[in-house]
Order: C-alpha cells, then structure tokens, then sequence
C-alpha cells in the first residue's frame, strides 16, 4: 500500500515528533508540526478545541457519511534514558506511551486518502492533547467536537507492547478499565515520639486503613468482578522525634463496570471513617480531586465487526487476537466511545524486552508498525465510506500485498 518513501516519511515524522514531547494541554509545536502536515497534503485544520487540539476535515465525492478518526499527541513527564540521536530534547518530558507513534500513523492515512480519494464521504481526523491523566477527549467534546465535527462514529488505534509487530487486538465491549483517584486525609493528634500515648498516632491509622482497602476487591465484590484498589502516594511527617498530625494517602481504583465503580467509592469511605472514628481520629474522603475520572473503554458490536474486518485485511485473520484480556489500565478514548459509537484497536508493538514497557523511561515507538497502523486506517476508512465493490477490492489487494 505504502511504497518506501512514504513509509521513510512516517518514519521520519515520528522521530520528529519524538523529540519535542510536550504535556498536557501544552502540546503547542506539536500541534503545529501536525497542522502543518496536514494543510500540506491539502486538508481544511481547525485548532483550538480542548486547547491544543487538531481536527483536520477530508470529504470526497457526494456521500453523506462522516467518520472519525483520532491520534493522541501528549507526552509524559519523565525524564528519558534513551541515548539514540532523536531522544526527547525536552527536560523531564518524553514520549514514553507511543503518542508520537499514533500521530505519525493517522498523518501517514491523511495523505494517502488525500493523494488518492477513493472513498465517498467525510473523514475527521483528531489529533488530541492531554491523553495521559488530563482527559483532553473529554475537553475537546466540552468544546463541541461532536457538534461541529459530526461523526457517525469514532475509532481509535493505541500500540501494545508483547503483541508481535504486525497483529492487532479487539474485542467489542470492555477494552480498558475505569480510571477513578481518591485522596484521604486522617487527622489524629501529634506528639512525640517516645510519648505515644499523649497523642493519636495518624501514621498507625493509616497503616490500618492501607491493609483494610486491600480486602474490597478480594471480600466485598463479587469474586466474577475485575478490579484493583491501589494506594500509590503516603505523605506523613517531617521529622525523626515526632508524631504527625496528619497522613496524607493518595490512591486508585480500575474497573470494568459502573455498578462495581460505585460499590467500591462507597466502600473506601465507609472504611475509612469506620477506622478512623474507632480510633478516635476523623478523616475526609475526596474522590477525583483533579478531574472527573475516566469510564471504561467500550467497543460498540458494530463498529468492532467493521474494525475487526479492517485489520484482518491488514493483518490476516490468524494476526488478529479476537478476544484479547481487557487492560486495566484506562484511556480517555472513552469518553468519545460515550458520545459515539466506535472500537479502539490495540496494535502490536513487538517485545517489551530490554525495559521497552509504556511509561518507562527506555520506551520507544517501534518504527516498524507505522505503515501497518496506517494501512488499517486506510482500509477502515475504504470499508465504512467505500462502495461494496471498492471495498472488496480494498480487501483483496491489502491481503495480497
């Protein structure tokens, strides 16, 4: 489908794009970079939606049906350990997820469907910002993505170390967990430290508290239910002789169903008040202190079966895992899954061998699977906005290259 100038091209953005990582809702050269491209291979660019966003806009022909195509194009804020000549040029800031990689991919379909046109529809590519904890999809909907870019429906593509280079993965329903933060706040009575018993010791409580929110998931939701209650920040104390007043605890809990989300939010409050209270400290319980959260990534039947077919063209059907083990890690994407219908695919990045894991500091982007994430773009755009005739040929062709 690609010939190997275009595929160099993706390559070649990617590695750009690489170097000048940029955080949540900060994404300002690299938005640029993209609405550069974009105008290049003649697309009409909207910027400003959820900030930084980019929304480029490609109708062919007389068709009346609009489709969605979304990249995301954040960093993280860590500090990166690879030593090639394209690492991060930006301090404390890299693309340790892959984001790089998903932007250069859709771009690498934007100017195929561009150049060549054989499709009948409108095709809306979004280029989002502040993926990583910030839920930019969800500002960009608050801005009224939906209402000025209207989509029937709406696909994502995220890379996946330990699946082999050239496979993908999906399933229709749950594809990644709800993301939920709560913060906790015990306040006993400080004292020093040879001296306990004059005070409340908040750092004791909190140990009782940190065990007790390990049984939620293994003694009060039932046992077919999938999730994780994880506490992931203590803060307590400043000094060797003395017992805090307060203990800060930071947390997280994933699932897969909006019932056992509940279940769970009203469980850690009734522990922890329970706890506190029956050692005569009191404590406050903040859900989603910086944001609202994320829901679980579901996969409508429909759009699934579509995409599905898209990468088996790609792929071939033994590529293709069709039934993959949910993630309980989360993802904005969700949010326009709530909006409209759509799948989000995952795409084999090959072995995470040598620390090459997402959010690791030696992550990179496997170069190798840019012009197949390009290829299933392509081909699912020649499958929704296609001809029954012109998708067959799309089909045929790709399978036999």
């Amino acid at each position: 489908m690609f010939n190997l100038t275009e595929i160099n091209a993706m390559q070649a953005w990617r590695k750009q794009l690489h170097q000048i990582p940029e955080l949540a809702f900060e994404e300002t050269q690299t938005a640029q970079f993209i609405t550069d491209k974009l105008r290049s291979f003649g697309l009409h660019v909207r910027r400003g939606l959820g900030k930084t966003g980019v929304v480029a806009t490609l109708s062919v022909g007389n068709g009346d049906k609009k489709i969605a195509l979304r990249a995301d194009m954040d960093g993280l804020p860590m500090q990166e350990q690879n030593s090639f000549a394209y690492k991060s040029r930006h301090n404390n800031t890299m693309h340790a997820c892959g984001h790089d990689g998903h932007s250069a991919m859709l771009l690498g379909a934007a100017q195929y469907l561009a150049k060549h046109r054989d499709f009948n529809g409108t095709v809306y590519f979004i280029f989002q910002p502040a993926e990583e904890g910030r839920a930019g999809a969800k500002a960009m909907i608050d801005d009224g993505l939906f209402e000025q870019f209207p989509a029937s429906c709406v696909f994502g593509l995220h890379n996946f170390p330990d699946i082999p280079v050239g496979h993908f993965a999906v399933k229709s329903g749950a594809m990644m967990a709800s993301f939920d933060c709560f913060e906790i706040n015990i306040t006993g009575q400080a004292t020093h430290a040879a001296m306990p018993h004059l005070g409340n010791d908040a750092i004791v409580i909190a140990a009782q508290v940190i065990n007790a929110l390990q049984t939620i998931v293994s003694r009060t939701l039932d046992p077919v239910h999938s999730a994780v209650v994880s506490i992931t920040q203590i803060h307590a104390g400043n000094t060797w002789n003395a017992l805090p007043e307060s203990v800060l605890l930071r947390g997280t809990f994933r699932c897969f169903d909006p019932d056992v989300k509940i279940a769970i939010a009203h469980k850690i409050e009734q522990l922890v008040k329970a706890i506190c209270a029956s050692f005569g400290a009191t404590a406050g319980v903040i859900f989603n202190p910086d944001n609202e959260g994320y829901p679980v990534t579901l996969n409508s039947d429909g759009e699934t079966a579509l995409a599905l077919q898209a990468a088996i063209a790609v792929a071939g059907e033994a590529c293709v895992n069709q039934n993959p083990t949910p993630s309980m890690g989360s993802e904005d994407f969700a949010f326009m899954l709530q909006e409209k219908p759509g799948c989000y695919m995952w795409i084999g990045n090959g072995s995470s061998a040598n620390s090459c894991l997402l959010h690791n500091p030696h992550y990179d982007f496997n170069d190798e699977i840019v012009s197949i994430g390009a290829a299933y773009w392509v081909n699912l755009v020649g499958l929704l906005l296609g001809d029954d005739v012109s998708r067959e040929i799309v089909a045929k062709s790709i399978t036999s290259e």
